[in-house]
């Protein structure tokens, strides 16, 4: 697996920004996703790291896919 470098963890803060801008336009599914795949690529950079302890690393991670999973239940029509 490829190391995630500053130029990916800026990436990442690009991404959950766009996924807000998306989420305040009324594009709430694509917003979700967005920031979810920020929040993971993230943590996932973190995880490399070993900058934070195990609760931080496996809480953030299933925060991220549950709210990916909501974001792809989503009704159409939202």
């Amino acid at each position: 697996m490829r190391e995630i470098n500053t130029f990916g963890v800026r990436l990442a803060y690009l991404l959950i920004a766009v996924g807000f801008l998306a989420g305040v336009f009324s594009f709430v599914r694509l917003g979700s996703i967005a920031i979810a795949i920020g929040m993971a690529i993230i943590t996932l950079a973190h995880w490399q790291a070993g900058k934070s302890g195990k609760v931080e690393r496996y809480l953030a991670l299933a925060i991220a896919l549950s709210l990916l999973a909501v974001a792809i239940s989503l009704p159409r029509g939202l």
